[in-house]
Order: structure tokens, then C-alpha cells, then sequence
């Protein structure tokens, strides 16, 4: 049985204009001045604590603490206020299509809260494909596999049979760190070159490159 594993934001989710948003009121909840659009995407993938460090490392850990809830509650307001973040051109097709086939498992390995991507899960009606869901709620941030190690013991698949697809240097960091395969997607929020210095073996540009790469998986 093999094992993909999928991250969310930037890879199957196009989220970027929530967590740009939560993210400049939150430092504005603390009047301080917001990192900017292009250093807040760079940061996706982390866990939320993690984030904070890498935007505000001049600041106390008190004010960091404060800034992530901040952020936890402009969040929340931004999805009541509007629907579901997008997904990017193909990945329901996709996720659909791996789902039924008979020698695969998919899982999700992600930065995002549970709670959200359950969330996510029930508005797509993904409810029963993914056999897996590690996020930074319950493991340490990535690029620590750790995420990657829960999800081979809980599918029961041998690292050699998995792969990791995601849009961040933090993705193929854990993938290699776990000793499964990476996939970089060039759609994302971190640049192609990255992604291949962090240990992509292969980059893809669209759903459909994807799955033709795991056709031959």
C-alpha cells in the first residue's frame, strides 16, 4: 500500500488572501507594523508559535503569544465572513481520483489547526478519503517530521512507499528528514528554487503533471 500525503494551504488550498489578512490585524491588534504579504506567505507551513517567532523575533515571547491569538481570532472572523478558501485547478479531481484507487492511502500533513481543516474537509465533501490528518495541533512544526513519522505508523506504510506534495521548503525538508519521497508544487508560496534546494525531487506545475507522476508511482 503506498502513502500520499498531501499539505494544505498553498498546495491544496489557495488561502493566501485570509492569512495575509488575519495576519496584518493581528500585528495591528498589537500596533505593531505588519511583516507584509510576500514575508507572512513565506512563513506558511509553520506551526502557528513557529510563524510567530520567524515574523516577530525582536519582540517578547509574551507579545508573540499575544500576536498568534490575535491572529487565531481574526481568522475566525474572516471565515464567518466569507466562504471557504478556493482550491487550486485540479486538486478535487485529483483528490479524487488517487482516493479511488486500491493501493493508495492519502493523508494530510499540515501547519493548518485541526479544527480548520476539518472545516475545509466537510465544505469539499472530502469526509472519509483521507486515512490521516497531522497537524501542528498535535505534532511538533514542521520541518520536524514527526508529522510524516505519525502518519506512517497510524496507515501502517513503510517510508519507501510514501510521498509528501507540498508548496514549501518546510514540505520537502520533512519529507527528507522522514526518508520519503518529495514532491515540490510550483503553485505555491515558496519559489521553485527552494523547493529544489530543499530536496525536491521533482517540481510539477499543474494537477495534472502530478498525476501523471504518480500514475508511474
Amino acid at each position: 500500500m503506498k502513502l500520499i500525503l498531501f499539505d494544505c494551504d498553498g498546495t491544496l488550498a489557495d488561502s493566501q488572501n485570509g492569512i495575509s489578512a488575519a495576519m496584518d490585524a493581528a500585528f495591528e491588534a498589537e500596533q505593531l507594523t505588519s511583516p507584509g504579504r510576500a514575508k507572512t506567505l513565506s512563513i506558511v507551513g509553520l506551526s502557528l508559535p513557529e510563524a510567530m517567532t520567524a515574523l516577530a523575533p525582536e519582540h517578547s515571547i509574551e507579545q508573540r503569544v499575544r500576536l498568534a491569538a490575535a491572529y487565531r481570532a481574526a481568522a475566525q472572523r474572516i471565515r464567518v465572513a466569507q466562504a471557504e478558501d478556493p482550491l487550486f485547478p485540479g486538486a478535487d479531481q485529483a483528490v479524487r481520483t488517487l482516493s479511488a484507487r486500491d493501493d493508495v492511502l492519502l493523508g494530510v500533513a499540515t501547519g493548518k489547526s485541526l479544527r480548520g481543516l476539518h472545516r475545509l474537509i466537510a465544505h469539499y465533501q472530502w469526509d472519509n478519503i483521507f486515512a490521516t490528518l497531522q497537524t501542528a495541533d498535535d505534532n511538533p512544526s514542521k520541518p520536524h517530521p514527526g508529522m510524516i513519522h505519525r502518519a506512517l505508523v497510524e496507515t501502517d506504510c513503510a517510508a519507501a512507499n510514501a510521498v509528501m506534495i507540498g508548496d514549501t521548503s518546510f514540505d520537502m525538508e520533512m519529507a527528507r528528514a522522514a526518508g520519503v519521497r518529495a514532491i515540490g508544487v510550483s503553485w505555491g508560496y515558496h519559489p521553485v528554487s527552494e523547493l529544489k534546494d530543499a530536496g525536491a525531487e521533482t517540481i510539477v506545475d499543474t494537477y495534472g503533471d502530478l498525476m501523471r507522476v504518480l500514475h508511474r508511482t
